[in-house]
């Protein structure tokens, strides 16, 4: 399959470039602005949030990028980093401040780009002003996430085996990751049942066969996207956060929340649904967003 990418999402698209070449983002509606994160794996891109972004442009001006070496965005032939993902985040939220002064600006995040916004969050904190974390990783129970700041869970040795000069293991276990039955299986897994989004699915077939599309997903399966630093990075936040969570498939431990759970800026939803619950229920997230945002423009107690 030679074809060109098409966009994730019938909107606006610009490119700004960035430390890690041109960065995708769509735009589309009028009102206040929000930037919308896609969670990070094998096939990830803008359209993981499609239902988020149609809901909210209704009322907002609602942004969505495709990070670094997913999606339209450039997929360099090289490793990844929490700092490329981070930088990628800071431009385009930066971005959306100057076509908006004056006005908050919320970010989404999804799953491991939930670490990223909230990295961004804590390191530049006048530019956000409330997060949304959808199925956050770093919550998992029974797990410490207090190593020295900027530390990760990558695996050097792991990585250079994946990219080894050539056909190389990680191009073959990318393949085996991006074929279309193994991509619904763990949609499916997502989902915590049969039934997936179709067009998801679709769409994360084919963005496999944009070159380099490897690249980014080997630094996942090395560690090099995951902090080791996050719990310390979660308390650090002053800022409104709203964690919505589902309670299928196979992201359902958040026992470390207790770590925020009872702090005045954070609230926490658990939806019966799997890890993208807007996905599948998405009058219910609207709901509680709208009533988080609301809650967001008060001077905390």
């Amino acid at each position: 399959m030679n074809t060109p990418l098409p966009p994730a999402l019938p909107a606006e698209l610009h490119h700004l470039r960035g430390a890690s070449g041109r960065l995708a983002v769509y735009a589309g509606g009028l009102g206040p602005p929000v930037l919308l994160v896609h969670s990070v794996n094998a096939l990830a891109s803008a359209a993981e949030i499609r239902p988020l972004f149609e809901a909210l442009r209704q009322d907002h001006s609602v942004y969505a990028l495709d990070l670094p070496g997913y999606g339209l965005s450039d997929r360099l032939p090289r490793a990844y980093s929490v700092a490329d993902m981070c930088a990628a985040i800071l431009l385009v939220a930066q971005w959306v401040a100057k076509r908006h002064p004056g006005q908050p600006l919320q970010a989404v995040g999804v799953s491991l780009s939930c670490e990223f916004v909230a990295r961004v969050a804590q390191q530049s904190p006048d530019l956000l002003a409330a997060l949304t974390l959808v199925s956050p990783t770093g919550f998992r129970g029974g797990k410490s996430l207090r190593k020295p700041e900027g530390s990760t869970f990558f695996m050097a040795g792991f990585d250079q085996f994946l990219r080894r000069p050539g056909p190389g293991w990680g191009r073959f276990l990318f393949r085996q990751l991006s074929r279309p039955s193994v991509v619904r299986y763990f949609l499916r897994r997502t989902w915590g049942g049969q039934q997936i989004d179709e067009t998801l699915w679709a769409y994360a077939v084919r963005t496999a066969h944009v070159p380099n599309a490897e690249q980014a997903p080997l630094s996942f399966l090395s560690g090099g996207l995951f902090s080791a630093d996050m719990h310390n990075v979660y308390e650090s936040l002053r800022l409104p956060v709203w964690v919505v969570h589902g309670t299928r498939g196979d992201f359902t431990d958040y026992r470390a929340l207790d770590l925020v759970r009872h702090r005045p800026n954070w609230q926490v939803t658990v939806m019966q649904a799997g890890a993208m619950p807007y996905f599948e229920d998405i009058e219910t997230f609207m709901a509680g967003f709208r009533a988080f945002e609301a809650a967001a423009r008060k001077p905390l107690a």
